[in-house]
């Protein structure tokens, strides 16, 4: 059996919002050992963690029935932790969002909620987002991120204190190298997007936000360049990307290449993009479906700037 790694040298959460709650709102927890690993290494990191009732629940691919998973996230926006942090993706937000009381959501994050997340919650943060105009994170997830068992990698020395440090309102900005000739970008918006095929999911329905010059960020995982290029064309075609400032692209992992390809890439796919979009679009933001990921305010008005290849998304509080 692995043991859990040394957490990083952080900083304690200042006890005012130290409360952590883990729920499961997708898909499926096969095992609780992660969970607990991720509960123990948040622990050391400062938080007062507690993990909600039906965390472990499984019914068929999802961590319960609809009716349970409902529950669980209501329950959650009830009690209003500091922090409200998911477990893991999958599917299964999008069975709920017709069902969703947003304003208690909503609620939750003004006595002070951060709900934090990526992959399948990208639903419930732009659903969020859309109803109420609410604040949520892109970020970690529990499992993912701190139930990592050392064998597989552990706990990422970024992850972790960007984390940290966004959740105890100490983080600002994140930087990060992008593609020569952007320099001297400089441009403000809503940030908003995650997810990539979730939020294309949403489009056309009440769920989808309605942003126009905001920061557009996407990532996905498993997904073949030609298929990311499908989907960022429909969004292109349904006039999402000419409305946006800026468009910045994550990491897109996970795919396998086709002898079919003969050269085409991610870096082929990004040219079209940019080739039909007056946008631009740059890359190299870390997040997505990989260990090291920064943590960011969606729904925030943030400032992107360019000098050189390093690019800045920074907010206030």
């Amino acid at each position: 059996m692995a043991t859990d790694r040394a957490a990083p040298d952080l900083p304690a959460v200042p006890a005012e919002r130290s409360s952590l709650q883990l729920f499961t709102p997708a898909g499926v927890l096969l095992r609780a050992a992660p969970l607990k690993l991720a509960a123990k290494r948040l622990k050391a990191l400062g938080f007062e963690v507690q993990i909600d009732a039906s965390a472990l629940a499984k019914q068929q691919r999802f961590a319960g029935d609809d009716d349970t998973r409902l529950a669980a996230l209501h329950r959650v926006a009830q009690a209003a932790p500091s922090v409200a942090l998911a477990t893991r993706g999958g599917y299964g937000l999008t069975r709920l969002l017709d069902r969703i009381d947003w304003p208690l959501l909503a609620r939750s994050v003004e006595r002070g909620t951060r709900w934090v997340g990526h992959s399948d919650l990208t639903a419930l943060q732009m659903g969020l987002l859309a109803h109420t105009g609410a604040t949520s994170w892109a970020g970690p997830l529990a499992c993912d991120d701190f139930g990592r068992s050392d064998a597989d990698g552990g706990v990422d020395d970024i992850t972790a204190p960007c984390f940290v440090e966004a959740m105890n309102g100490e983080l600002e900005a994140v930087g990060f190298r992008t593609d020569a000739g952007f320099d001297g970008l400089e441009t403000q918006g809503t940030l908003w997007g995650a997810n990539l095929t979730v939020l294309l999911s949403l489009l056309g329905t009440p769920h989808w936000p309605k942003v126009s010059g905001g920061i557009l960020m996407l990532e996905d995982v498993n997904e073949h360049p030609y298929r990311v290029e499908r989907m960022l064309l429909q969004l292109q075609q349904a006039g999402v990307l000419d409305a946006q400032r800026a468009v910045v692209l994550g990491d897109f992992s996970g795919w396998r290449k086709s002898p079919l390809d003969r050269g085409y890439d991610l870096k082929a796919m990004v040219a079209c993009i940019r080739s039909v979009t007056r946008t631009p679009v740059l890359t190299g933001l870390p997040f997505g479906h990989v260990p090291t990921k920064v943590t960011l305010p969606l729904g925030r008005e943030v400032e992107l700037v360019v000098q050189g290849r390093d690019a800045l998304i920074a907010w206030g509080h």
